[in-house]
Formats: C-alpha cells, structure tokens, sequence
C-alpha cells in the first residue's frame, strides 16, 4: 500500500536534470500541471458564463454572476466601498484556490494548496502588498496599527511588542490554515480508503461509508477554506485601508 503522503511528492512531469532530490526552479511539476489546469477551468468557467450575457442569464451566466456578488459583498463588508478597486486581485484569489481545492478531489490529481510553498508564497504577496497599500495611503501614520489610539503611553512597552508580532505572524498563520486543513484532509482520505482495499467487499462496507462521508465533507472544507483565505486577505485589507 502507498504511503499517505505520497500523493504529495512534487515529481516533474518533463524529466530534467538534477542532482539530489531538489528539482531546477524552471522544472514543470505536477504541482505546475495542476496551477496550469486550474486557471484553464476559471478561464473556460468564465468564458461560458460571459459569452451571452442576457437581462435574463442562463446557467452558466447565473453562476458567474452570484460568483460576483458574493465577492463583492464580502469586500464590501468587509472593507467598504475603498475596497472595491482592489476587486480583481480578492476574486481571482479565491477562484484560483476554491478551484484548487475542488480540482485536488478528483481521483489521481494534485492538490498544490496542500504544499507549503504554495500556500506561503500567496500569502507573502498579500501580506507585502496590504503593507504597501497601508504605507502608501497612510505613510508613517501607518505606524500607529501597533500602538492603539487611545491606549496609555506606559503601555506601549507592552502592546507593540505584541501588536508587531501578531502583525508579522499574519503570512504564517494564512498559509499554514490552508496548507494544513488541505494535508491532514487528504492524508485521512488515503488512509480510510486503504482500509477498504485491504477490507475487501464486504469488511470493507463501514470503511467505505466513511469514505464517503469524508469525501462530501472534504468539498465543503475545501469551499470553506477558500472562503477563509479569502475573507482574511479582505480583513487584512481593511486594516491598510482604514486601519483599526
């Protein structure tokens, strides 16, 4: 039987040359293949739903556009109307890892939100770029996110230590919720449905049924996450924008 974590393994799918086991950065992965198929599914997904735009949309259309209004909304929510420029960016994050999500369930593909490097390179990106926008909007002002207006000055000793570093564990903590949500989920899969392999038919009936019922809740954590990771690029945004 495979290892659990096996399904994992960054291996290139155009053999190239490399000594030990660190791949050339310029190496075409599965982890590549499967980024590349999922902005192929938004393209295709939203080139469906835009073709005929009708007062009445049909399916596809309906989709794309409940799609729309739910970012929007969160950002609007989240973030104010200020938000809205940065738009673009909130919602093709959170196509690119809801897809990711979905894509890494079907049978013999690769989830790349399950690997760190993944998940903490988006989550670097967001945190540089909310740091730009808070310094470019507010300058040095900026500043005053790690010492609460209001707050005694004898305080401070205390209170910046403690806002500057939950501020810099923000990349962290963003790419380890996906990542490790991701990697346990996956990990639990293979081993329950090795369990019904080795079970045989009927043995393996319990086994299965969890399976099962693992695998529908698996869909739900993968939506769930991408709404996470999205919803905190959108607080994190707010914080920039109009600061706390």
């Amino acid at each position: 039987m495979a290892s659990p974590v096996e399904q994992f393994a960054v291996k290139p799918i155009i053999p190239v040359a490399h000594e030990g086991g660190a791949l050339p950065f310029y190496a075409f992965t599965n982890s590549s293949a499967a980024m590349v198929a999922a902005v192929l599914v938004a393209t295709v997904f939203f080139w469906l739903a835009t073709r005929k735009r009708a007062v009445v949309p049909g399916r596809w259309q309906a989709v794309g556009e409940v799609l729309f209004d739910f970012i929007a909304n969160m950002i609007r929510d989240n973030v104010g109307k200020e938000g809205m420029k940065y738009f673009p960016f909130v919602f093709t994050l959170f196509v690119f890892v809801f897809i990711g999500n979905m894509l890494g369930m079907l049978p013999y593909s690769f989830t790349f939100t399950s690997h760190i490097a993944v998940t903490a390179a988006m989550a670097v990106v967001i945190f540089l770029g909310v740091t730009i926008i808070g310094f470019a909007r507010h300058g040095f002002h900026y500043l005053h996110m790690f010492f609460p207006h209001g707050a005694p000055l004898a305080t401070a000793p205390i209170l910046i230590p403690i806002e500057l570093i939950s501020y810099l564990s923000r990349p962290f903590s963003l790419s380890v919720r996906l990542f490790a949500n991701m990697t346990v989920g996956h990990i639990m899969l293979k081993v329950l449905a090795g369990f019904v392999v080795s079970l045989g038919v009927v043995g393996g009936i319990v086994p299965f049924a969890v399976v099962s019922g693992i695998t529908v809740l698996e869909f739900f954590i993968g939506a769930l996450q991408a709404y996470v990771f999205t919803i905190l690029t959108c607080i994190y945004l707010n914080d920039a924008i109009n600061m706390h």
